[in-house]
């Protein structure tokens, strides 16, 4: 299979162009600055520009598109830039997907779609939650809609929290833990849907390859834990106590109170229940095996 990735040099591009390869496919990888290497193709969202060609003979785009969430506080702004880093590169590559008459679309998406779900255990089904993170979901997911009508089968992949051996949560928190610094947020009761890189790629794979996926997939692990739960299971396989609590008034004031509102006091009690319907094999089905791996 021939598959064009955007946001191939992300923390979920970089694991799965290797493993896309590793299994026998033909990997583009589409960038916005000139294309210098054999197996990049440029692009420029913002002018709605693509390199002649690109798409020729692909089976499918995988879009993983989308800034930093929770780098720093949600100014007007910022969350402008969250907005229009995955919308309009959507809304490019549809487009595109439609023209080129490409079978597959795989476009990220995040479980923050449900909103804050409180103990309610939320699959594809559910609808969508309120708050900017839902609204900026519904509004990302919409704009695969002309690869849809074109007859493109469209994954909208909904991940959660990536554990992955370097970047993203761990880089935040592996140097916390390891001073012993490692705390529960809040009451740390609000869910944390985690993933391990491994199963977050694999997932993606396992999309690509199987045709009777399509809709929304949750990139979820199969047992979605609270924070005080992660935080004793973080501190657990680190070897480091967790007696620490801080406080939401306390993580307001440093990192402003919408974020910490909707990403860090709230989440969602999301399951995979498409993978788990569809079969797909999890390779670390519980949070302590996907932290011993990327810790390891």
């Amino acid at each position: 299979m021939r598959v064009a990735i955007a946001g191939s040099s992300g923390l979920i591009g970089t694991a799965l162009v290797p493993l896309l390869r590793q299994a026998g496919h033909d990997v583009l990888r589409l960038v916005r600055s000139r294309s210098r290497a054999p197996d990049e193709r440029s692009w420029d969202p913002s002018a709605a520009t693509m390199d002649v060609g690109t798409l020729e003979g692909t089976d499918a785009v995988v879009n993983l598109c989308g800034s930093a969430l929770a780098n720093r506080r949600w100014s007007g702004e910022i969350k402008q830039a969250i907005r229009d880093s995955r919308i309009g590169p959507t809304e490019v590559l549809a487009a595109a997907v439609a023209e080129h008459r490409v079978p597959i679309l795989i476009n990220a998406s995040g479980v923050g779609y449900y909103g804050d779900t409180g103990n309610r255990e939320v699959d594809e089904t559910a609808p969508v939650g309120s708050g900017f993170l839902a609204q900026v979901c519904r509004d990302w997911e919409a704009a695969t809609a002309p690869a849809e009508r074109a007859g493109a089968r469209v994954v909208r992949v909904r991940t959660g929290l990536v554990i992955s051996p370097s970047g993203g949560l761990m880089g935040q928190l592996k140097p916390l833990f390891a001073l012993g610094l490692g705390a529960q947020l809040g009451s740390g009761g609000q869910y944390m849907p985690w993933i391990s890189l491994d199963d977050e790629v694999g997932a993606i794979r396992f999309a690509l390859e199987h045709d009777e996926l399509s809709g929304p997939v949750n990139l979820s692990g199969p047992d979605p834990v609270t924070n005080a739960e992660f935080t004793r299971a973080m501190g657990e396989v680190m070897h480091r106590p967790t007696p620490l609590v801080v406080p939401g008034f306390a993580l307001r004031l440093l990192r402003g109170t919408e974020l910490v509102k909707e990403m860090v006091l709230t989440g969602q009690r999301a399951v995979p229940a498409v993978l788990r319907t569809h079969g797909y094999p999890f390779q670390h089905p519980t949070l302590t095996a996907a932290l011993v791996a990327a810790l390891e």
